[in-house]
């Protein structure tokens, strides 16, 4: 069975009024509360700053010639 509470006072306190017996075997997980969600902190919105200049000018163009071994855009015609 599952129950919910919170601690107070170093004392976990079961959601509803729940008593348990004395001596009951319980196992205690604590749950991470949800953190909010600021775009500010998120790494995907801030890809832009871990960006390096390459030297490779039509890196955009042509990049599965550089990974993959393609034809360059302006061999294939």
């Amino acid at each position: 069975m599952v129950y919910h509470g919170q601690v107070q006072d170093g004392v976990v306190i079961l959601d509803g009024g729940v008593r348990l017996p004395d001596g009951t075997p319980v196992t205690v997980e604590t749950v991470q509360a949800a953190a909010s969600h600021d775009d500010a902190d998120d790494r995907v919105y801030r890809l832009g700053e871990f960006a390096a200049p390459t030297g490779v000018p039509d890196l955009a163009v042509n990049i599965d010639h550089y990974l993959y071994g393609h034809p360059k855009a302006d061999d294939a015609g």
